[in-house]
């Protein structure tokens, strides 16, 4: 908790994306990690929780986690996605106890959305977390599930998906997918991981220039490393410009 907080205290950014954000769990010291960091940050956030995490709450005091925005802009029209397409993997079982080598949960993925004001522009945010049990052509479901929401929107709005998608080929359906619908990939496509996987991606539509992109591999807070950078907007628009960085850290 303690090297998270450092770490993105150092980084100034305006947007801080996290994923597996936990709620009263064992393993975090049953602390609400989004509200700490909001605390020591000082930025507002906004919670979506994935699963309860069986193995880690009490049956008076249940544990979870989830997706949190942290953001230092004003934030509206905060929901979720909960896929549609999920796996089973997770569930409960009778004949397997709740144990935490196990990581038997309730819930599924999900994508927190939110719209950031960048100068008098909002900007689409979604925090994603694809399945990691499922297949390639899993996670290309559930982008679609995200491109298909993103249509709700003018085609010229910014947009922002950003997380952890647990690619686990380097030619993925998923990132395909999102680049044949018109967005650039600001950060990915090398390691993430401790394990030296391309796990975690950064894709804008709209804002085409990108400084200070980064993979901080040097960082010690989790086994994903964290995604930095600085956006700016379409220097077309007729709104102000305004520089801004997006941190997106996982775990």
């Amino acid at each position: 908790m303690k090297d998270v907080s450092e770490f993105l205290q150092r980084q100034s950014a305006a947007l801080l994306l996290l994923q597996e954000v936990d709620v009263n769990a064992q393993r975090t010291g049953r602390r609400n990690i989004a509200e700490k960091l909001s605390r020591s940050l000082r930025m507002p956030y906004l919670f979506a929780v994935e699963f309860e995490e069986l193995s880690q709450g009490r049956q008076d005091s249940p544990a979870y986690h989830g997706q949190a925005i942290l953001t230092s802009l004003a934030a509206s029209s905060p929901r979720m996605i909960r896929f549609k397409h999920q796996t089973g993997f997770w569930r409960s079982r009778w004949y397997l106890p709740n144990w935490p080598v196990f990581q038997r949960r309730m819930g599924g993925r999900l994508a927190l959305v939110a719209e950031v004001d960048f100068g008098g522009r909002p900007v689409v945010v979604y925090n994603a977390h694809l399945e990691s049990r499922g297949s390639e052509g899993l996670r290309k479901l559930q982008v679609e599930e995200i491109l298909a929401d993103a249509r709700q929107y003018p085609p010229g709005a910014p947009i922002l998906i950003a997380g952890d998608f647990n690619t686990r080929k380097a030619s993925s359906p998923a990132v395909a997918a999102l680049l044949g619908a018109g967005f650039h990939m600001a950060v990915g496509q090398q390691a993430t991981t401790t394990r030296g996987s391309a796990l975690d991606w950064i894709f804008v539509r709209g804002p085409r220039a990108f400084e200070k992109r980064g993979i901080h591999g040097d960082a010690k807070a989790s086994d994903h490393f964290p995604l930095t950078v600085v956006l700016h907007l379409d220097p077309q628009s007729a709104a102000p410009q305004r520089r801004t960085s997006a941190c997106i850290a996982s775990k």
